[in-house]
């Protein structure tokens, strides 16, 4: 069984550096005599970072991915070790490498670690060698790709349907009930503060439910200008988030240009897709399979999320 006491997350390397030091330098540095000067290196701020957090959101268990396609720093705190964090932290990675498209990836094993390592597949390669005053193996492990019938480049293209316009909520909410039942693996959603009286709707709340719990492994992706603004007003979208942490991830801009962005928008993995020019106005234009537009709105939101960082402000509802 799975432990519940814990969680993995994506860090973000600047927002998280404070938290991946702690158990970093706790491990290495401190347990482990590593000089510090060989722990940080210029490989960190290019690195996928995962972190481990204990229910109160304390980091409790760091690993990281290179460019070079190195898992690293695989770091538990003492007091966790023997409780699968170790674990999770490897298959997150390992997952976040499948998802980049890479077919192999290696590591430096602690000889006290090697065990730990073969468990999960990996094969030792070359002779042992010292590394920071601790004995190493070089291993390696192959991925498989990601197994996926559905995923969105291989599913056949719906007929295109022509955008239509609305100027009411009322019309927005059926829209937006349109473009979420038909999702099947992917929803993308920018808003600046997650419009209450939109998505506060229990129709609404109950359709990402339902795309939730659906068993495709499907993702929500939320890109929020105003996080704190969210928070502070009790959204029950964040509840539901609470509850289903595997399923929704938040992320909030930091560029300028970003912040300023004027417009909200919903699409999905099927073509569909909600605009709203000015994200405080009910006006705007939507279709349940337009793949020009939706592609187009995807694409934005994809460069927006690769330079936004993780909503901190959510940590401490276990976000």
């Amino acid at each position: 069984m799975i432990p519940t006491d814990f969680r993995i997350e994506p860090a973000d390397y600047q927002a998280d550096l404070k938290d991946l030091r702690e158990v970093r330098e706790t491990v290495f540095i401190l347990e482990q005599k590593v000089p510090e000067d060989e722990e940080w290196d210029d490989l960190d701020p290019r690195s996928h970072h995962v972190i481990a957090r204990d229910d109160h959101g304390r980091p409790i268990g760091t690993g990281r991915l290179t460019p070079e396609h190195k898992i690293g720093r695989m770091a538990v705190l003492k007091e966790w070790r023997q409780r699968g964090v170790g674990d999770a932290l490897l298959v997150a990675l390992m997952d976040k490498a499948r998802s980049l498209g890479w077919t192999e990836v290696s590591l430096n094993a602690q000889v006290s670690a090697e065990a730990f390592y073969a468990r999960h597949g990996f094969q030792p390669y070359g002779e042992r060698f010292m590394e920071a005053g601790i004995e190493h193996q070089a291993m390696r492990r192959a991925l498989e790709p990601l197994a996926g019938p559905e995923r969105y480049p291989a599913r056949a293209r719906e007929a295109s349907v022509p955008s239509t316009e609305f100027d009411s909520l009322s019309a927005a909410t059926e829209a937006t009930l349109a473009v979420v039942r038909a999702a099947r693996r992917e929803l993308v959603l920018f808003s600046r503060d997650l419009d209450p009286v939109l998505y506060s709707q229990p129709a609404v709340l109950e359709a990402f439910k339902e795309f939730a719990i659906a068993g495709r492994g499907g993702v929500v992706r939320i890109l929020l200008l105003d996080p704190a603004a969210v928070q502070g007003q009790g959204h029950p979208l964040l509840t539901l988030a609470q509850r289903m942490t595997s399923v929704f991830q938040f992320r909030t801009p930091t560029d300028d240009v970003d912040l300023q962005y004027p417009s909200a928008f919903l699409a999905n993995d099927r073509d569909g897709y909600l605009f709203r020019q000015l994200g405080s106005r009910w006006e705007g234009d939507w279709s349940p399979a337009n793949p020009a537009r939706t592609r187009q709105l995807v694409d934005h939101f994809g460069r927006v999320w690769e330079r936004s960082r993780g909503v901190t402000e959510f940590r401490a509802l276990g976000i």
